[in-house]
């Protein structure tokens, strides 16, 4: 019984192994269409030199190289333009796209799981769809993004190296990489929507099922195409979200109860976001982690305080049991014109929100703290600065999307 164990134990760690080898994710960036734009010899130059996030391999000059060959008009054209990450200044390589829809596809992918889009389709889903599963949804969402962040500290495994593997974004580069939380998100959103809706909402399950299937492996292809994450990374990143989804789900419904009833929710809230904000800044040196962490836990407290206020006011108003299933509604221009309606002003609202206390904030934290604010990018990285204008910032964004956006469409008519 014990050899049988171990010799398990010794084929999972080779499968591990063999999930993590860089090689299939620079082999599936070939088959995609992404080719390197360095020549050979600088290929092995870059080789030696190691992986670095800084390392930029051959640059142009005009569609010339450094080493003075000149670039067909062809290659120019498909040659794309160094990613910059504006919060550390970190470069990319220039690469070459062969299948330029792909990379569109993927790019699309990759954005599922970054800031764009969750203020976006959070909100969306919350004023035009059900505010009641997307309260719930984004709870799961900020433990998953939660959790994922801070394992991913504390296993320290580095994402893969360049090269072989292209890095055609670098933003997440400073992080470590196991597990992919854009993997973890990828599946879990879809998943909980899945859960949630059916049986509140009248649709086919199978018709479900496939667009989580769809927008999850779109989600995880992406990290391995984008040269992010190995294989190894999205795996572990999908079953843990799973994992963590089969353990909250059952207390979904006792934890929005909580926020929505309780008379002090928000004082624990606030509290318990901002403790588990803290515990994150010192699990390891800065990385672009800790401030979406920061980000991810102001957004859930402050949807949930928003909430709360909102449900104590009376302007959530749940639906009663004999009206479930709900059907869903023809789509008219009327009721499309009220959703772009709502999302257009919903949007500009929330932007602006985010513009101005993000002024507010960060020299606030500056000048309480006495940390220069001449170099922004510097005084971010310092938690004393990026916690309270992170937390502060998107708390009152998220306050502003279940309570005061809300209130606005009512008063203008558009609720």
């Amino acid at each position: 019984m014990r050899a049988a164990m171990g010799a398990a134990y010794a084929r999972l760690l080779r499968l591990a192994d063999s999930l993590q080898d860089p090689e299939k994710v620079a082999r599936f960036q070939r088959l995609c269409g992404v080719q390197s734009s360095a020549s050979p010899a600088e290929q092995t130059e870059n080789q030696a030199a190691g992986d670095g996030p800084r390392h930029r391999g051959n640059r142009q000059h005009n569609g010339v190289l450094e080493n003075g060959a000149a670039r067909t008009a062809e290659e120019q054209r498909r040659l794309q333009p160094l990613r910059r990450n504006s919060l550390t200044g970190e470069e990319g390589q220039l690469f070459s796209i062969r299948r330029p829809l792909l990379y569109l596809l993927f790019s699309l992918g990759t954005e599922l799981g970054n800031e764009l889009f969750y203020i976006s389709f959070f909100p969306f889903w919350i004023w035009n769809v059900d505010a009641h599963v997307g309260r719930r949804v984004v709870v799961v969402w900020v433990w998953v993004m939660y959790l994922g962040q801070c394992t991913k500290d504390l296993i320290r495994l580095p994402r893969p190296p360049s090269p072989p593997v292209l890095k055609l974004e670098v933003f997440y580069n400073s992080e470590y990489g196991m597990p992919s939380t854009h993997a973890m998100s990828g599946t879990a959103i879809p998943l909980s929507l899945l859960l949630l809706t059916w049986g509140r909402w009248q649709y086919p399950f199978f018709a479900g099922l496939l667009l989580a299937v769809v927008w999850c492996s779109l989600v995880c292809l992406s990290r391995v195409y984008m040269g992010m994450h190995s294989i190894l990374d999205v795996v572990a990143g999908v079953l843990y979200a799973i994992l963590i989804l089969i353990v909250f789900h059952p207390a979904l419904d006792i934890i929005d109860n909580f926020n929505l009833t309780y008379k002090y929710a928000p004082l624990i809230i606030i509290s318990l976001h901002l403790a588990l904000g803290i515990f994150s800044f010192t699990l390891d040196t800065w990385s672009t982690s800790r401030g979406d962490t920061a980000e991810i836990l102001g957004s859930g407290a402050g949807i949930a305080c928003g909430s709360h206020v909102s449900y104590m006011l009376g302007f959530l108003k749940e639906p009663s049991p004999d009206t479930l299933p709900f059907t869903i509604p023809p789509f008219t221009v009327t009721l499309l014109g009220k959703a772009m309606l709502r999302v257009f002003i919903g949007l500009v609202v929330l932007l602006l929100i985010r513009a101005v206390m993000k002024m507010i904030t960060i020299p606030m934290a500056c000048k309480v703290f006495g940390i220069p604010c001449d170099d922004i990018r510097k005084a971010r990285q310092r938690m004393e600065v990026e916690l309270p204008y992170r937390y502060l910032t998107y708390g009152t964004v998220g306050f502003a999307v279940m309570f005061f956006i809300p209130y606005l469409f009512t008063w203008i008519g558009l609720h």
